[in-house]
């Protein structure tokens, strides 16, 4: 950046006296015009956008990114034809963009903005992009991810290749399998590098409607209902902006929503052989023509260990591919490459192999039960440390204790006896 304005650097974050002393080269300078949403300052523009989360005045403008893109609304009486609006939008004019996702926290810089997009709406809505010249990231590869997970490589292949032709896979498996963990390490595989851009998470649970996922009436602050864009529909519209990259949908917790009612129409559009506008439908609110680009893909994640779950929709399961994920006690790859992460996190030896000893006993004690079974075995993640963990006796005592423990008493819920009987062989001599 050239001209009198300091070199804010993207990605940065700064607060808004930080930002108005670093341009006014003041140390005293703070707050007045630096605490409006847009200003002027020697020729140049300072946009401070609020994401996903209500302004200073209370009012959410339904800012948000597309990709690398932010779709901003002006303040809420703007039009083009005012004078302000006019002199924003001129050509080559300096623009800087700050955002943040919730108030009273520090602003990032965007970088420097050019509209590529402009609505005579009011307020006035603007698609701006960024030019931010940043080196490219490092090609993220199969065997990149290798090295990070307790599964054979021909099996982390294998998922690849599923979601890679059917478009969309849900990793299934007892808690503690790491699906989180592998599910975004099968997301920069097909990405290609490290980059949370193109993926989007959320969770499913009860009360989530086809009105959060798709589209739906949503009230104003006036009082009426307006028409607004689901999650994965806006996902989608990213997409489609960027038919080059794969983008990756994940959904924790697949089954604990009502998937007929969350997917709706889209239940036949999310197939993989029906990716194209040939196969586009009529939205329910809008009406609107809408079909799932080529370059989407969905990974689901289910606990096979939870109860209150009904079984998946006959109709998602057969257009998803399914994955089951076991413990790393459980195969001769998997212990040995977890022994070798705990001790390379300074686990003392005999350590690593009691866990992952006593967790196989354990799990085989879960399979032969016939009110449980593989579904419920306890996995890997629970002794996976934190950073700053010392991996001592007194660390696996405390995590049987806090965490497998209270899992074995809702398992065997009317067999206490048996719960302390598997507690005491995890803990004997520990």
């Amino acid at each position: 950046m050239g001209g009198l304005v300091p070199r804010f650097i993207p990605g940065k974050k700064y607060t808004r006296p930080e930002i108005q002393r670093m341009v006014v080269r003041s140390a005293a300078a703070t707050g007045g015009k630096w605490n409006t949403g847009v200003l002027k300052h020697d020729g140049e523009f300072f946009i401070f956008a609020n994401v996903g989360t209500a302004g200073n005045t209370g009012h959410d403008y339904d800012n948000r990114w597309e990709g690398k893109r932010l779709r901003w609304y002006h303040q809420r009486r703007s039009h083009l034809a005012l004078p302000r609006v006019r002199e924003l939008l001129e050509q080559g004019r300096r623009i800087h963009v700050f955002w943040r996702t919730a108030k009273r926290s520090p602003f990032e810089y965007a970088g420097e903005a050019t509209p590529l997009e402009k609505k005579d709406t009011t307020p006035v809505e603007i698609l701006w992009s960024f030019n931010n010249s940043k080196p490219p990231p490092p090609t993220y590869l199969p065997t990149d991810a290798h090295q990070d997970l307790f599964i054979p490589p021909d099996d982390f292949n294998r998922l690849l290749t599923s979601i890679k032709s059917r478009k969309n896979l849900i990793l299934q498996g007892p808690p503690g399998t790491g699906k989180t963990f592998i599910a975004r390490r099968i997301a920069w595989c097909l990405i290609g590098h490290k980059d949370d851009d193109p993926i989007e998470m959320v969770q499913f649970h009860q009360s989530y409607a086809y009105e959060d996922f798709v589209e739906g009436f949503r009230p104003t602050e006036t009082g009426g209902f307006t028409r607004k864009p689901g999650v994965f529909h806006r996902f989608c519209e990213r997409a489609r902006d960027n038919p080059e990259t794969p983008h990756v949908f994940i959904i924790d917790e697949i089954n604990r929503g009502n998937l007929s009612r969350i997917f709706g129409e889209l239940l036949m559009l999310i197939e993989h052989d029906k990716r194209s506008e040939d196969y586009a439908v009529s939205l329910t609110y809008s009406e609107a023509r809408f079909h799932v680009p080529e370059n989407v893909h969905i990974l689901g994640m289910m606990n096979t260990a939870d109860r209150s779950l009904a079984l998946v929709d006959y109709a998602l399961r057969r257009r998803f591919a399914f994955e089951t994920l076991e413990p790393a006690y459980g195969t001769d790859y998997g212990r040995t490459a977890f022994e070798k992460h705990l001790m390379a996190r300074d686990a003392p030896a005999n350590l690593a192999r009691r866990i992952t000893d006593r967790m196989a006993k354990l799990n085989e004690a879960i399979r032969d039960d016939k009110e449980l079974g593989r579904g419920f075995q306890v996995g890997h993640s629970y002794f996976v440390p934190d950073d700053g963990d010392e991996l001592s006796e007194d660390w696996y005592r405390r995590i049987v204790a806090t965490q497998i423990a209270p899992l074995l008493r809702e398992y065997w819920f009317d067999s206490p006896e048996d719960v302390e009987k598997e507690v005491d062989r995890l803990t004997d001599d520990a």
